[in-house]
């Protein structure tokens, strides 16, 4: 474990520097300036020795934290690595992007700031890059057997590692021109430079993965087509259709959905030609829903050059701490600023949206919202209160309610649940024979460090049905306890 007093010798948190936003909003870059390694030592230090480290309850990953927060106190940044990719593919990914359940649960928060766990994991694997230490893991035999994976994203990549290095000969197809899926085209640069992606892609290619870019299944390619093609097939797509407002003017231009135009942002950052991309240039703004997406498209248009940008949320502002109603070690829902709100921007909440106003052309010029209030629990427009908002560019930024279900059930058969997601049974098994189901298009649109758990889990899974058994690592969570499997 890590210095036993640690936390009482530091009890500030410490987090690196974000680049000024007059600089930052000029380029896509990330947005925190170079950590100081003394600094990351000094607060894994802060790390206790608490006997029951809650912080694994809160990683669905499982994470070893307190190990390798302890070896890299002690400048041990090889072993660290080796712990933190012991449980998690991807901790560049993770360390970026996951909103840390991790330090909600860390024990030291209870009376104090949380150990920067989210930090101190992303500077360990970008060490690890930078120190040549990630090495391809091929495996040492293989087996004979075929995997289709469908979907790069985190699910899909994490399934994929784990299978090739379990020996099976594995292909991810991926429909759009790169592999990543909502990692490279849904994420902005400015919260995760791509190069990450490629580096990863890099090493799983050593180790045998293949990737099949541009291959649309269902559509290209049958999905019944694919399964007689290949002895198991997983079905990691994510859950990629948006949740819409059905209000008056739904149709005027100008009105779209959020990950349309964030993904025609990314492909434009990367230098691909974006026939009639919609832009913020020179545009009032609005964007609807007060999520990490409405974020992402709040640092996007600061960057597109917007006149201005207003994010509704139709909820309440969150506390700025922990209430009673959310005790520890549960995650909270509290205010957040993230760099994109630092840049500008009004964030409005209570407000409902009752109609988007065109003008004689067509296209948005405002929204007509009101004042939220709660009947018999449902959240409605409050009569008398309503106004305009200018608007040339509406932004949906609602989540998401499921996977594309089309093609998988009349091609494949697949069942799907009432919720809209496929149903599948605690194996990750779909309905259908050799089909599986990781990630968001099983679960729901979630956090990423549960994608790769779910990757991680299925591939287990995969394994034994085509070996009779697996040595794979299973992260320990509520669906996930292997039996007749080999946890970690």
């Amino acid at each position: 474990m890590a210095d036993a007093k640690g936390f009482m010798k530091v009890t500030e948190r410490e987090l690196p520097a974000r680049r000024p936003v007059p600089v930052r909003i000029m380029d896509w870059n990330e947005v925190y300036e170079p950590g100081d390694g003394a600094v990351l030592r000094r607060q894994a230090g802060r790390c206790m020795d608490c006997g029951i480290p809650f912080c694994h309850q809160g990683c669905p990953l499982g994470n070893l934290i307190p190990e390798w927060n302890d070896l890299t106190r002690r400048g041990e940044g090889r072993e660290a690595s080796e712990r933190l990719h012991a449980t998690n593919n991807f901790p560049e990914f993770t360390g970026r992007l996951c909103p840390a359940p991790c330090e909600s649960s860390c024990v030291l928060g209870i009376n104090q700031p949380a150990v920067t766990i989210k930090q101190i994991e992303v500077s360990i694997v970008d060490q690890a890059f930078a120190s040549g230490w990630i090495e391809a893991e091929p495996p040492g035999r293989l087996t004979g057997k075929t995997v289709a994976v469908v979907g790069s994203g985190p699910a899909g990549l994490a399934a994929a590692q784990q299978l090739t290095r379990a020996g099976h000969t594995v292909a991810v197809f991926e429909r759009d021109e790169r592999i990543g899926g909502l990692l490279r085209y849904g994420i902005p640069d400015f919260k995760m430079e791509k190069h990450h992606i490629d580096a990863r892609m890099r090493q799983m290619r050593e180790e045998g993965t293949r990737f099949r870019a541009g291959v649309h299944i269902g559509v290209d390619v049958t999905w019944e087509e694919l399964r007689t093609r290949y002895d198991a097939v997983v079905v990691a797509t994510g859950a990629t259709v948006p949740r819409d407002i059905a209000i008056p003017g739904r149709d005027l231009g100008g009105v779209e959905f959020a990950m349309d135009y964030l993904v025609a942002s990314n492909k434009a950052v990367a230098g691909d030609d974006v026939p009639d991309q919609v832009t913020a240039a020179g545009k009032h703004v609005v964007v609807i829903g007060g999520g990490d997406t409405g974020a992402d498209c709040i640092g996007t248009a600061h960057r597109q050059g917007a006149l201005s940008v207003t994010n509704l949320a139709i909820g309440t502002q969150p506390a700025a701490s922990r209430t009673d109603a959310q005790p520890w070690p549960t995650m909270p829902t509290i205010f957040e600023v993230q760099s994109a709100h630092e840049e500008g921007g009004e964030r409005v909440y209570l407000a409902s949206t009752v109609e988007f106003l065109g003008d004689d052309q067509g296209r948005v010029r405002a929204l007509r919202v009101a004042e939220t209030e709660y009947v018999d629990g449902r959240r409605v427009p409050k009569g008398g209160t309503e106004r305009e908002i200018p608007a040339d560019l509406v932004l949906i930024a609602m989540g998401f309610t499921g996977p594309e279900r089309h093609n998988l059930e009349t091609q494949l058969g697949v069942r799907f649940t009432s919720s809209g997601l496929i149903e599948r049974d605690d194996h990750y098994a779909a309905t259908e024979p050799s089909v599986y189901a990781a990630g968001d298009a099983g679960r729901g649109q979630s956090l990423i460090v549960w994608a790769i758990a779910e990757g991680r889990a299925a591939a287990a899974r995969v394994d034994a049905f085509l070996m009779g058994e697996s040595a794979l690592p299973v992260p320990v969570g509520p669906r996930d306890i292997a039996i007749g499997l080999h946890p970690a």
